[in-house]
């Protein structure tokens, strides 16, 4: 092959990446409404959104305790989107505003987060807390001490972090402290049961392997899944934890025509990472 029938083709490899980065993406939160949402908040069934918690005003999707009389009583809630995903780049722009609900617990001030393979929103119990699940977890600066953002915390789960494997419930990450209400952009690139990168701008700050079911836990047992075995897929949450927060972008790509041809994703990823829209 001459080089110039070698330069075109490689020109038009790129124009095929660029093209399909540009279309790939799919609006979870499309900035209207919340049709393609479903909603678990403890203490109450699937579907209802106690208080309004969840709702869409001025294009965002904001998070409220304003008609809970000043009494948040450990509801956590969770949003998640309809569809399970396995593979994808997960892009969310978020901000915490206002005060905590009164009773909201202390270690929850400017704590919202993306609950990432969760189990099936059907299958969680009334009283259940938290989704089994891997939560990129979204903190907000008080002012004050520092506070890294997209931190990991393990709800039913265990993870391989640093090559050993890791079953306390949350652990830092190294990014900067976010004071304020001020937007934050993060992302987290999830490649099944294999890697999983928390990502705040173009920085990856925590990386961890092999997430697996912790059988020591009460709702995994409930839900029937069997301790150590991998989880390579699921739902996306957003999270009500007593702090309000609202959520302006929630995007994501889809992974999975890619992940077996190594070629191909690292092309995709370049190009996805090099967009001034990511």
């Amino acid at each position: 092959m001459n080089n110039a029938k070698l330069y075109c083709l490689l020109a038009m490899t790129l124009i095929m990446f660029t093209a399909t980065a540009q279309k790939g993406w799919i609006q979870l939160f499309n900035g209207k409404d919340l049709n393609d949402w479903v909603i678990k908040i403890k203490d109450h069934p699937l579907n209802e959104n106690y208080g309004n918690t969840f709702r869409v005003e001025n294009g965002v999707l904001k998070v409220s305790y304003d008609q809970y009389n000043n009494e948040f009583k450990e509801q956590f809630g969770h949003i998640y989107y309809n569809k399970a995903f396995s593979d994808y780049l997960l892009v969310v722009e978020y901000r915490f505003t206002g005060e905590q609900i009164k009773d909201g617990p202390g270690w929850a001030i400017r704590n919202s987060g993306a609950m990432l393979h969760c189990q099936d929103p059907k299958t969680i119990a009334t009283d259940q807390d938290f989704p089994i699940s891997l939560e990129m977890q979204f903190l907000g600066g008080n002012g004050k001490d520092e506070r890294s953002t997209c931190n990991l915390c393990t709800p039913g789960t265990n993870v391989i972090l640093n090559g050993k494997f890791f079953t306390p419930h949350c652990v830092t990450s190294v990014s900067h402290t976010y004071h304020g209400d001020q937007w934050v952009k993060v992302s987290a690139l999830v490649l099944g049961d294999s890697v999983i990168k928390h990502i705040v701008g173009k920085d990856t700050v925590i990386t961890y392997e092999k997430p697996q079911y912790d059988g020591k836990d009460k709702w995994v047992q409930q839900a029937g899944f069997k301790d150590g075995d991998l989880v390579g897929g699921g739902f996306i949450a957003l999270q009500s934890e007593s702090h309000p927060v609202e959520f302006r972008m929630v995007k994501l790509f889809d992974l999975s025509p890619y992940v077996n041809d190594a070629d191909k994703l690292n092309k995709i990823l370049k190009e996805l990472q090099q967009r001034k829209d990511y």
